[in-house]
């Protein structure tokens, strides 16, 4: 296989680029992996992976997690702090 010329590798790039344009910073994005599981990027550093059962399970709990979350704001570390 040939090594592609500066101006195809120019071209990857400039399509590259084009394609990430319309991601904001912080938007969530969501990718499915070669083993089925499902990752979420945007989130912090490394994405969050679950299959899908645990993504269900974890979806039909937001009411709890929320209200845990509410329940315990004065002991979690929050951004502005």
């Amino acid at each position: 296989m040939a090594e592609p010329t500066k101006e195809e590798l120019l071209a990857r790039i400039a399509e590259l680029e084009k394609q990430t344009a319309g991601h904001k910073k912080g938007a969530l994005e969501f990718r499915v992996g070669e083993k089925g599981g499902v990752s979420v990027y945007g989130l912090g550093r490394f994405p969050v992976t679950l299959y899908y059962e645990q993504w269900v399970r974890l979806l039909d709990a937001s009411k709890d997690l929320h209200a845990f979350l509410e329940e315990n704001k004065h002991r979690l570390k929050l951004k502005d702090q």
